[in-house]
Parts: structure tokens; sequence; C-alpha cells
């Protein structure tokens, strides 16, 4: 399968509204979209996706959430240090593991995920 540029501005546009709307858009949508849409293989997409959300794409989101008073610095800061150190280990780890792993623990913490999300929602609505 041969991407196209409308799929990666597909990708692209999709992932930034859901960034922009509700904070994802990273991992959830970029890297299984790469996999399904583009035939990348889990670590491209991995490396693609992170490419993609480095400082040019997420300042724009940021600032704006900054300017709304919306954005705890201290906590940021701490937590992109620590996310900084701590990929650059699961890369190294990454590299180690075979793609039907790495593919089966992403697909298990997106559903662990989306299950705690969608059971706090309900809580919420009953």
């Amino acid at each position: 399968m041969s991407p196209t540029l409308l799929v990666f501005i597909g990708i692209g546009g999709f992932a930034g509204i859901l960034s922009g709307l509700i904070g994802i858009g990273g991992g959830i949508i970029i890297v299984p979209a790469l996999m399904l849409l583009a035939g990348f293989t889990q670590l491209e997409a991995t490396g693609t996706s992170l490419a993609v959300l480095l400082l040019p794409v997420g300042i724009v989101a940021v600032l704006q959430y900054y300017k709304d008073g919306n954005v705890n610095v201290p906590a940021a800061t701490t937590m992109a240090i620590s996310f900084a150190l701590c990929a650059w280990f699961g890369v190294l780890l990454a590299k180690r593991i075979p793609p039907m792993y790495l593919r089966f623990f992403f697909g298990i913490a997106i559903m662990i995920i989306g299950g705690y999300i969608a059971g706090a929602a309900f809580k919420k609505i009953s």
C-alpha cells in the first residue's frame, strides 16, 4: 500500500481536531491510522507520531490554552522532562520487543484507557 499526501493530511487533520478538542491525538490516533491507512510498522508509526508532536504542532494549541489560563506550567515542565527521559528509554526497549507484541500491548493500553474514560463518563451521567 502506498500512502498518499491526502492520507497524511487526513490523519494529521483528524488528530489535530481531536487534540485541540479533547487533548488526544498522538499515539491514540496517529499510530493506528499510520499502521492501517499507510502500511507503517509499529515502530515507524510510533517514531513518525512523535516527530509530528514536536514543538511546531503542539505550540499552537498550548499557546491558546495558556492564554485562557488552562496550562499548569510547573506540572507541564516536570512531566515534559520525565516524558522525554522515559521516551528515550521506551525507544530502546521497543527496539528489543517483537512488533506483534508491541501492537498487542498498544491495543490493550487503548482498551484499558478507553474503558476507564467511558466508565468515568458513565458514572457522571447516572
